[in-house]
């Protein structure tokens, strides 16, 4: 489904104000198309809704899964470390005004803000999200080469050595978890390759 399509007909659930629901679309395809996107773009909330839709049936609540997917990364500065925290405020103030319950918005809240760290949830939905996020890290050698060429160049503001010093921190904090993937059904899609990539590409750094 195409992702317009896919927000209108969400938030349709909620509000029936389509000048509010394509007032919100258009923020969130002009943020995600910002220049400096080259990873953290429309593309990529393509290949997260592909990932949950294979696991649709596993999921409690898709609509409030699909909402944390739609703003997880609407801010995105690569020179901030405080992205997470301001896309879950800016989801929480909009799903507010499209007339969402309290419940609703605080679970989008919290899945957003656990995009930050990605530590097992106690809630599976959450878990889900959080391994549809890093599905890219155990996609084929070809897909994960063009994964870390646009994250550099997210990153571009950075010089090598810092760069990599970053990066090669983030990259075995993934190999130290005891899995990568939280939830069974992307761990046995997914851990092995991805282990395999990281330690590749931490090889070549």
């Amino acid at each position: 489904m195409i992702l317009k399509n896919r927000f209108e007909t969400l938030c349709l659930k909620f509000t029936s104000d389509h000048n509010l629901i394509e007032k919100f679309w258009l923020e969130i395809e002009k943020k995600y198309s910002e220049k400096s996107r080259y990873y953290h773009n429309l593309q990529h909330l393509e290949a997260l809704f592909k990932e949950v839709e294979q696991v649709k049936e596993m999921i409690k609540n898709f609509d409030t899964i699909s909402f944390s997917i739609f703003y997880h990364d609407v801010i995105y500065d690569a020179t901030s470390k405080l992205n997470e925290e301001k896309s879950a405020d800016l989801a929480k103030e909009r799903l507010e005004l499209l007339g969402l319950n309290n419940e609703i918005i605080q679970q989008v809240y919290e899945q957003i803000l656990a995009t930050k760290s990605h530590q097992k949830s106690e809630n599976e939905d959450c878990n889900f999200l959080l391994d549809a996020d890093l599905s890219v890290l155990g996609k084929s050698y070809e897909a994960y080469s063009e994964y870390t060429k646009q994250i550099r160049k997210e990153y571009s503001i950075y010089p090598d050595f810092l760069y990599k010093t970053g990066r090669k921190k983030v990259l075995k904090h993934f190999l130290e978890l005891e899995s990568i993937f939280k939830t069974e059904y992307f761990k046995n899609k997914y851990e092995t390759q991805a282990r395999e990539n990281i330690e590749f590409e931490l090889k070549n750094l």
